[in-house]
């Protein structure tokens, strides 16, 4: 994981919310779970136990990488956002130019991007390669399927 995450406002507070559930109904409901399934019998022949012990792991393993994550996060004021160039929380809106189809898309956060909703990682082969860029400027991305071309014809918040 990166020394630094950037997040908008929006998604830190749902990191905190999410972590909060966890740790006030999840995490007590997973040792209701094992309690119950202890309740039953014989440990070594419990599959209940068994599979309520693996459920307490694996939520214990998701808190712990959701607070890596919120130490890590740095929240990124969509107020300040510089839009000469290509950067974190800016809408551009490119053109392929071997296709001419026109797209745009928010970079993003890896933690908030959603390809369907528009927004893309800046970490991403297509975040990358736009990252830094200006409008008006071509922006070649090393994409698995080759090298495209994209123009830059807007930048916004």
């Amino acid at each position: 994981m990166s020394d630094v995450m950037y997040v908008s406002k929006e998604a830190f507070d749902k990191m905190k919310e999410e972590l909060h559930r966890m740790k006030a109904i999840d995490r007590p409901a997973a040792s209701r779970a094992i309690a119950e399934a202890r309740e039953k019998g014989d440990l070594k022949e419990n599959a209940e136990y068994d599979a309520a012990k693996e459920a307490q792991g694996m939520l214990e393993a998701k808190m712990s990488q959701l607070e890596g994550q919120i130490a890590i996060a740095r929240i990124v004021d969509t107020n300040n956002i510089d839009t000469s160039k290509v950067s974190i929380f800016t809408r551009v809106t490119i053109t392929n130019m071997a296709t001419k189809k026109t797209f745009t898309y928010q970079i993003v956060g890896e933690k908030e991007a959603d390809l369907k909703a528009g927004k893309i990682s800046a970490g991403s082969p297509i975040g990358k390669g736009l990252m830094g860029r200006l409008k008006g400027e071509v922006a070649e991305v090393k994409a698995p399927t080759g090298l495209i071309k994209f123009k830059i014809e807007e930048i916004t918040v």
